[in-house]
């Protein structure tokens, strides 16, 4: 295995980039789910291969990408520090002010995004699109450039649909019980709730997700082995959950388990070659796609502006329902009430201050 970076337990850690300082054409953001960790997740326990470093850039070898892994406190059984208490709302806006400042201070704003994400990854990677897609006020639309850049995104069992467990706080001591004894779990409401079969919060996202989704170049991945809790063997997330029906949209299944399916011990693992394939082939096609994008952006930027400005200095309010005589006399039908007289310091005509005679 190469020798991997060092990865931050929290926010963005670059793990790769092109060699010989050449420019990255495309951002590769990975996203762990319920306890997970931005290296840990990814990587196998059996081989040690963290594949996104160890064998992706391989197969993308000239398409330059640059490759990033975010982590956050998604534990839901903690030690000192104890449980995550942030609900999905808060990660997804953290991970969007996180990646377009990294990006920013890069100056490669509108460099194309592909996000892979497994289990509650991949409900934040929506929550955090469906926000920068909300934001045009000017001084929050750099936030924006998340969303705009967006090409595709992998999702490797995330519960779309929700779980048909009653439960997902059993299902998550049941995933902890192996390696963590039970006086200090700690369960965390918010982030479980989210999970839970018709929870409002789930249901919320997926609502306001489904009207940009055909935006997005989409492959829901699922688990096809179960898996071994407290002496039961369990599909954590089924495939109608996982890889529900959508125009458009890719399916498949990987031969792994919910916690193994983003694990690849080397290129030959079963899934990998069509999770590097389909990451290949929207690298390719992605940088073409979101020029186009961020070209009708700006003019739709540039649209909105212009008619703010209109609204502004031909608004539609009557000067002479106030003000005095003078003023309205100054303004007929126009909201120029404000403006100076044309024999101040100020002209109407070019709006710029005259010098006082020497």
């Amino acid at each position: 295995m190469s020798h991997h970076p060092s990865v931050k337990q929290f926010g963005l850690t670059q793990i790769y980039v092109p060699p010989r300082g050449e420019i990255p054409t495309v951002d590769i953001v990975l996203v762990h789910g319920l306890n997970g960790h931005p290296e840990t997740s990814w990587t196998s326990k059996t081989s040690g291969c963290f594949w996104p470093v160890d064998l992706l850039p391989d197969v993308l070898g000239p398409l330059r990408p640059r490759i990033l892994t975010y982590g956050y406190n998604a534990n839901v059984v903690a030690f000192t520090d104890g449980a995550s208490r942030d609900s999905v709302v808060s990660h997804a806006e953290t991970l969007a002010s996180t990646l377009a400042a990294n990006r920013n201070l890069r100056s490669c704003p509108n460099r194309p995004i592909i996000f892979i994400c497994h289990s509650l990854g991949g409900l934040v990677v929506k929550r955090a699109l469906i926000y920068s897609r909300s934001l045009s006020n000017e001084k929050t639309e750099h936030l924006r450039s998340v969303y705009v850049s967006t090409f595709g995104i992998l999702f490797l069992g995330t519960p779309h649909n929700g779980s048909d467990m009653a439960k997902w706080g059993l299902l998550l001591q049941k995933i902890c019980s192996a390696v963590l004894p039970k006086k200090f779990m700690e369960t965390s409401p918010q982030l479980i709730k989210s999970l839970q079969t018709n929870n409002e919060t789930l249901q919320h996202i997926n609502s306001l997700f489904a009207d940009i989704m055909s935006r997005f170049h989409i492959y829901f991945f699922h688990e096809t082995r179960s898996m071994d809790v407290k002496g039961t063997r369990e599909i954590i997330v089924d495939e109608s959950s996982a890889a529900p029906y959508f125009e458009g949209v890719e399916r498949g299944g990987i031969e792994a388990d919910h916690s193994h399916m983003c694990k690849f011990d080397d290129e030959n693992s079963p899934g990998y070659e069509v999770v590097a394939e389909a990451i290949l082939r929207y690298s390719r096609e992605a940088p073409s796609v979101i020029a186009d994008r961020w070209i009708e952006e700006r003019k739709t930027r540039a649209m909105e502006k212009r008619a703010k400005a209109r609204e502004i200095y031909d608004g539609t309010d009557d000067p002479t329902d106030r003000g005095t005589p003078e003023l309205n006399a100054r303004a007929p039908g126009r909201n120029t009430h404000f403006l100076p007289a044309p024999d101040e310091s100020v002209t109407l005509k070019d709006y710029k201050i005259e010098e006082p005679a020497v």
